[in-house]
Formats: C-alpha cells, structure tokens, sequence
C-alpha cells in the first residue's frame, strides 16, 4: 500500500509540474499577444491618421492644379481664339492689297510672333499642371492602395492573435482547473500514506524489540525473584499443612487400636 501511494504521489506531482509549466508558458504568450496587438492597434491608428492626414493634402492640391490648369486652358483659349481672329483679319488685309488697298501696318508681324511666345509659355505651364495632377493621382491612388493592403494585413494578423489569446487563455484555465484537482487527489494521498506509515510504525513497536536499560532488567529480576520467593513460601506452606494432616490421621489409628 505504501508503495502505491509512494507512486500515486509521485505521478500526481509530475503532473502538476507539468501543468503548471504549460500554464505559465501560455500566460507568457498571452502576456506577448496582447502587447504585440498593442502595437498593432497603435501603428493602424497612426495609418489612419496619415491616410487623413495625406488624402486632405492630395484633395487640396487636386483642387488646386484643377483650377490652375482649367485657368490655363481657358486662357489657352481665347488666346488661340484672339489670334486666329488677327489672323483672319491679317488674310483680309492682303486680301485687300491685292485690291489695291493700303499695305497693312508693320505691326500685325510683331504681334504674331509674341503670340506664339505667350501660346507656348502657357503650354507648358499647362503641360506642367497637367504632369502634377496626373503625379498627384498616381501617387494618391498608390498610397490608398498600400494603405488598404496594410490594413487588411492587420485587421487578418489581429483576428488570428485575438483568437490565440481566447483559446491560450482558455487552456491555461483548464489547466489551472486540472492543477486544482491534481493537488486535492495528491492530499489525499499524502494523508492516506501518513495513516498508513502511522500504522506501521505501531506495528513496528510491537514487532521489533527494544532493548532494555538497566534499570528495566534489574527491576525485571527483581520481580521474578519475588516471585520465586512467593512460590516457595506457598510451597513450604503447603507442605507444612500436609505433613500435618499426616500426623493428625497417625494419631487417630493409634488411639483406635489400644
């Protein structure tokens, strides 16, 4: 029986150390789980606060080269509008030399040319508002782009992290729970082999020996001599008694055959 109780308790406590281990390590992995979606919950909020931050800008600078460029090609226009108008007068002008009118003024030749100058200038520049809203978008569509990968990144790496802190937190409290019951079953069989060892130890005393002081022998002489001595005066009293009676009965046969 002690031997099992010996094994029951030593299998029990190797349980427990094992439990307990795994218990500890889950809540250390909870403890980590939690922080790592801490930061996951931070660095989503700073995304969003840049993807605000960014999309106002690129609306505000779409605006911006819209008007800009719709101004340009407005100007664009009537420049255009103007010139072509100069040169139709210019084609009525010699039109009307050849009818032998006056030769048209010098300065119709000067005008066109500055034209043509200002028409390219305001090409350009709407080349140039044009390239930065086409770069505006581009960059603006990209940046959305990247921002929705990234946070379905997140939003995927924070389900399956709360999912592992739900089900390590649950384990850890079954095993808690395991623990609890382990440590009552080893209880009761460390009170069991205390009952028992209690028992054999009296078993023992009765079984085995001890050896006796001197004062235990002497006294146990003692009495056994006081014992003798008691048995031999019963004896002697007792022979006594029947040697009496013996006499008696010769004396009464003596006076009977005178």
């Amino acid at each position: 029986k002690k031997g099992e109780l010996d094994d029951d308790i030593s299998k029990l406590t190797s349980k427990i150390d094992q439990a307990a281990a795994k218990s500890a390590q889950l809540k250390e992995d909870v403890k980590i789980l939690e922080a790592e979606l801490g930061a996951l919950t931070k660095q989503q909020a700073e995304m969003d606060m840049i993807r605000f931050e960014t999309h106002a800008d690129y609306t505000t600078a779409k605006a911006d080269l819209e008007l800009g460029l719709n101004g340009v090609r407005k100007a664009l226009g009537v420049i255009r509008e103007y010139y072509q108008s100069s040169a139709a007068l210019l084609q009525d002008d010699k039109l009307g030399a050849f009818m032998q009118q006056p030769a048209a003024p010098e300065h119709h030749s000067k005008a066109s040319g500055a034209g043509s100058s200002l028409l390219g200038l305001l090409e350009v520049v709407e080349s140039d508002f044009a390239n930065n809203l086409a770069k505006e978008e581009t960059e603006e569509d990209d940046a959305q782009s990247e921002y929705e990968k990234v946070s379905q990144e997140n939003k995927i790496a924070k389900a399956m992290k709360e999912q592992d802190v739900k089900y390590k937190t649950q384990e850890s409290k079954s095993l808690d729970t395991s623990i609890s019951e382990l440590s009552s079953d080893r209880q009761t069989a460390g009170s069991e082999l205390e009952a028992v060892l209690e028992y054999y130890s009296k078993i023992k005393e009765r079984c085995i020996a001890k050896p006796e002081t001197y004062e235990e022998r002497s006294g146990r002489r003692q009495a056994e001599i006081e014992g003798l001595k008691q048995a031999l005066r019963t004896l002697e009293d007792e022979t006594a008694f029947v040697q009496r009676k013996q006499r008696g009965s010769m004396r009464g046969s003596v006076l009977m055959a005178r």
